[in-house]
Parts: structure tokens; C-alpha cells; sequence
């Protein structure tokens, strides 16, 4: 599922690269440590890889 906005694309950047170990998950806060703990690297690439382009900066959900 590709992200929705560009808020979405930038917490599973940041996810993804907790879930890597290129950085410490501890430093992860709201929805990217929501993402980090219930989304599979799987998943969490295809968040990341969403081209920002034409997406809006945030989605009410």
C-alpha cells in the first residue's frame, strides 16, 4: 500500500530505517513508532518508496 501523503512516506522512511538498524528505534516517535512495532520491512519499503511528487503534506484520516 503506498503512502497517502507525504507525512505518511517520511514516518515509514524513518520506520524502515529503525527496522534496518540504521538507527535506534528509541528515537522513533508517534505514527513512525506505531508503523516500526505493527508493519513488516515488506511493507514499511513500500511506504517508504512512495514517490512524494504529487502527494499532499498530510491526509485526514
Amino acid at each position: 500500500m503506498p503512502a497517502k501523503s507525504k507525512a505518511q512516506q517520511k514516518a515509514g522512511g524513518a520506520a524502515l530505517a529503525a527496522k534496518r538498524g540504521d538507527m535506534p528505534k528509541e528515537e522513533l516517535q508517534g505514527a513512525s513508532r506505531e508503523m516500526y512495532e505493527s508493519m513488516s520491512e515488506d511493507e514499511l519499503e513500500d511506504f517508504a518508496s512512495t514517490d512524494r511528487k504529487d502527494l499532499p503534506d498530510k491526509v485526514d484520516d
